[in-house]
């Protein structure tokens, strides 16, 4: 929600536009910046009183294109683009150029919002199935003769030291 009202917007710009009144007077009055004053004058300007009457808008990527050209071609700033336009801020339009200098017409495709839906797992069967690289026989036959030496070395080892146990206890009883 707006932290100003429209009727508050409009006596600002009434104000300004009267004449009698700076930006930076009106905006210490109503507790406002400066600039955001400015803002309301210009879309005052440009758009009327609808243009402060807002709604949720996406934008297509083909109208962002539309906007920051129109503001390469004529030189005009964000603030005075985003007046033209109607986009509720110029850090939208400063926003799209920054996008379309760093990733091209793809970043500048809208965006859903929200939070992603939680997708349902299906219990295929098919698609569980592990993905394996293909194994040959003789390379299994291979790790399982490795793993058989592996055990019987250990089995060996767990021998000799029982053994050495042993003899440890015979020869503290001597």
């Amino acid at each position: 929600m707006s932290k100003y009202t429209v009727e508050v917007k409009l006596q600002a710009v009434e104000r300004y536009l009267s004449g009698k009144e700076s930006y930076k007077t009106i905006a210490e009055s109503i507790g406002a910046a400066k600039s955001l004053v400015i803002t309301w004058v210009k879309l005052f300007e440009a758009q009327g009183e609808k243009g402060f009457k807002k709604g949720y808008t996406s934008y297509s990527s083909e109208f962002k294109l539309d906007v920051l050209n129109f503001m390469n071609e004529t030189g005009a700033s964000p603030r005075e683009t985003a007046s033209t336009f109607n986009i509720t801020s110029p850090s939208t339009v400063y926003q799209w150029e920054q996008l379309l200098k760093t990733g091209g017409l793809d970043a500048l495709e809208p965006k859903k919002k929200g939070r992603p839906s939680m997708k349902k797992e299906t219990k295929n069967i098919e698609s569980q199935k592990p993905i394996q690289a293909e194994v040959s026989v003789e390379a299994l036959q291979a790790k399982i003769k490795h793993l058989e030496m592996e055990n019987a070395y250990l089995k060996k080892l767990n021998t000799l030291v029982q053994l050495q146990e042993k003899l440890q206890i015979k020869s503290k009883r001597k």
